[in-house]
């Protein structure tokens, strides 16, 4: 069976910040479709993606989001007695990216697999053998943020261009940003 590649994908500022007080410290329309389309979108209408969360980014997801729509959720805790009771039903809960990975290698209808946060999540998949790309929004302004993206070490991933991924400046409002892919060495 082929290993699960993981794929990470965040929004960051210029500060690397992802977060501030439970919330996106943004509100960029353009760039919440690309998450969706790009956690969504599959090559085999017969198969769906995963998406893998740290036990905050969950709870930080709107009541009326959660789970993530079109997407098998996979949230990580510690406590997973605790928080398996209070999720609805069909999300998975577990307390690793192993065990994350192993369910998914279980199941014969997942296509890809993305990390969406937070950051010790990303931090623990950007290290984690099977992790293949990070699809990284580059906001080119800096937020008051307390939540961060790991830093990204340049001597591991190389950036790299994705025919379906623009290169070109994105612009809401006032906000200008890239959408940038860089995928393990």
């Amino acid at each position: 069976m082929c290993k699960t590649k993981l794929n990470l994908i965040a929004a960051a500022c210029e500060n690397m910040g992802i977060g501030a007080n439970g919330a996106l410290p943004w509100r960029l329309k353009k760039e919440m479709a690309y998450f969706s389309t790009m956690t969504i979108k599959v090559k085999d209408p017969s198969k769906v993606n995963a998406v893998i969360m740290g036990r905050r980014t969950w709870e930080c997801i709107p009541p009326k989001y959660k789970p993530l729509s079109e997407r098998v959720n996979i949230v990580l805790t510690h406590n997973v007695d605790v928080l398996k009771e209070k999720v609805p039903e069909g999300v998975i809960v577990v307390p690793s990216i192993d065990e994350a990975i192993s369910y998914i290698e279980g199941r014969e209808d997942i296509e890809s697999t993305w990390v969406i946060g937070g950051s010790s999540i990303y931090q623990a998949a950007m290290e984690h053998p099977n992790c293949g790309k990070i699809y990284l929004t580059e906001i080119q302004r800096s937020f008051e943020c307390d939540t961060f993206f790991p830093k990204i070490p340049q001597e591991v991933f190389k950036q790299v261009k994705e025919d379906e991924i623009p290169e070109e400046k994105q612009t809401e409002g006032d906000i200008s940003y890239y959408f940038r892919v860089y995928k393990m060495l």
